[in-house]
């Protein structure tokens, strides 16, 4: 099984890496998972394309910054629809300034593939399409850990 972690990136602390990380090696280990990790494909996209810099582009080259961006979304898209089995997407307030998140999940539910939501925000709070495209919806990781355990330990 492949699993496609989901989370807020342009506005979160580090990232995202430290949650991502963590839920990786839990995920190899306990139910030997693969893990499709935007933080780190994100990166290796930044090194082939010699882009470290790519954040300043926004405001001194907007068309360049678009150009590459657009090549983080067809990665992170064709992950999400082409090569990932479910997706584990953490939904806290960073995600609100970001849109990759949204359109993960939503793609990830389009494709009929299962979409773990793990929420961090009130209920009032959560997106109705968000919500609505989430196959199951946990209040914490420790939860989500052991229903994966239940639901993919052989």
């Amino acid at each position: 099984m492949i699993v496609y972690l989901s989370g807020a990136m342009e506005n979160a602390a580090d990232e995202g890496a430290d949650w991502r990380d963590e839920l990786s090696r839990w995920l190899k280990s306990e139910l030997n998972h693969d893990v499709i990790d935007p933080v780190i494909t994100s990166q290796e996209l930044v090194d082939k394309n010699n882009a470290n810099d790519y954040r300043e582009w926004k405001a001194l080259d907007p068309d360049r910054f678009i150009e590459f961006v657009r090549k983080a979304i067809d990665l992170d898209l064709d992950n999400v629809m082409n090569k990932a089995d479910y997706i584990i997407c953490l939904w806290n307030r960073a995600v609100f300034k970001g849109g990759g998140s949204h359109g993960e999940v939503t793609m990830a539910y389009f494709m009929k593939k299962p979409v773990y939501l793990v929420n961090q925000v009130p209920l009032e709070e959560l997106s109705g399409w968000i919500m609505s495209c989430a196959t199951k919806i946990f209040p914490d990781l420790s939860e989500l850990k052991k229903f994966l355990c239940k639901t993919y330990s052989y």
